[in-house]
């Protein structure tokens, strides 16, 4: 007997929050809440701020890139978009020199979709627009559940080519490998069972952070064409209190792991990083899928120690 299968229904985002500022910002600057929408568009963030000043005026949430330190800013809308939004989208964007742009709705007008869609296409590399829908659906009587899709993200391949196109000397061999590294290592992720969160739009450069569920902490993949090695690090950002915790545990920790770990307490600097390293030549593109797995591999037993360590 074929089993009953119930229907999705869709909530209206108002019978969740009925303030766009006093319910729904608030709602998603909570760490739990703030890091679904994060791993959808694939950034992780700290020093997380609502209602910050722009000004005359105050921007919904903002961030800052683990890892990069980019101004992430966040604009949150419980309608359709509209002009006034988009316009207040750019004036946070200029006052705090924000490198992530997220406008998060509840509907996409086409014109505003090809708005976000030019900026992605003509703005320089390292500034990134996302157009970001908010869905709220229930089965049955069941408790409602919140997914956030991403409606528009920024090419990197098109705006590398661009720049490549052009004298720019900033575009060079090493950041087309390392673009192709990265989004190598999504596809293949993509093709495992692995429960890592692999959700990052791979960039040009010789890094990959994936999210470990815990603000200012986030798991760093690195491909090193000068010392000839890949690597998985936790990285940990501006908490000592975390690194000295793991540390007190740290057999506990590598017993766990089963391979060499590094414990680097980097002095004079707010962050720390516990490492695994595979020597290898990180070009060799016919060894690539074995690089891949050694990184979920490793990736998997960093997040679970560090779990077994850190509620």
């Amino acid at each position: 007997m074929m089993k009953k299968l119930h229907t999705l229904e869709k909530v209206n985002l108002r019978e969740i929050w009925k303030h766009e500022a006093h319910n729904f910002t608030q709602w998603l600057a909570l760490e739990d809440n703030i890091s679904l929408l994060l791993d959808e568009i694939g950034v992780t963030a700290e020093n997380i701020v609502t209602e910050d000043s722009a000004g005359k005026f105050n921007v919904d949430i903002t961030a800052d890139e683990v890892g990069t330190g980019k101004k992430i800013v966040i604009e949150n809308q419980l309608e359709k978009t509209d002009h006034s939004h988009l316009g207040q989208l750019l004036t946070y964007a200029s006052s705090f020199d924000a490198c992530i742009i997220v406008w998060v709705v509840a509907e996409v007008r086409e014109e505003h979709k090809r708005a976000i869609e030019w900026f992605n296409e003509h703005m320089r590399e390292e500034i990134s627009f996302f157009l970001v829908r908010t869905e709220v659906y229930r089965i049955g009587n069941s408790e409602p559940a919140v997914k956030f899709n991403v409606v528009v993200e920024p090419n990197t391949w098109s705006k590398i080519l661009r720049m490549k196109g052009t004298t720019d000397k900033r575009v060079t061999e090493t950041m087309i490998n390392h673009l192709n590294f990265w989004e190598g290592f999504k596809d293949y992720s993509s093709k495992t069972n692995t429960k890592l969160r692999i959700t990052r739009t791979p960039r040009s450069q010789h890094w990959y952070d994936i999210s470990i569920g815990k603000s200012g902490v986030n798991l760093s993949l690195t491909r090193n064409t000068r010392d000839k090695n890949v690597g998985a690090e936790i990285w940990i950002g501006d908490s000592q209190n975390i690194y000295n915790k793991l540390f007190e545990n740290k057999d506990l920790f590598e017993s766990t792991m089963g391979i060499d770990v590094q414990w680097n307490e980097l002095e004079n600097k707010k962050a720390s990083r516990i490492r695994c390293i595979y020597h290898c030549n990180p070009d060799d593109t016919s060894r690539h899928d074995e690089y891949y797995q050694w990184l979920i591999d490793t990736s998997e037993k960093l997040q679970n120690s560090f779990k077994k360590i850190i509620n």
